[in-house]
């Protein structure tokens, strides 16, 4: 469940985490998987628990697409340059 309780940290959620996903696909448009898991797993404790959720919430948000050809992750949501 994605709603916070008291006892919820704010930077160990699946929510932030998502945050920290999105910023770096808006950055780059296109990262590997394992790069952009990396990436979770040294910005935040547990991130490499919440990957998986938080690939799945910016999913189904319709904001990113999985490539199985090169196996990464594509940044396809609104774009504020266009």
């Amino acid at each position: 469940m994605l709603r916070p309780t008291k006892h919820s940290h704010p930077d160990r959620t699946v929510i932030y985490a998502s945050l920290l996903l999105i910023t770096r696909l808006k950055l780059r448009r296109i990262e590997e998987y394992d790069s952009l898991r990396k990436h979770l797993k040294k910005s935040i404790i547990g991130g490499d628990v919440l990957f998986l959720p938080a690939l799945n919430f910016l999913y189904l948000l319709n904001l990113i697409e999985y490539r199985p050809k090169t196996d990464a992750i594509e940044y396809v949501g609104p774009n504020e340059t266009f």
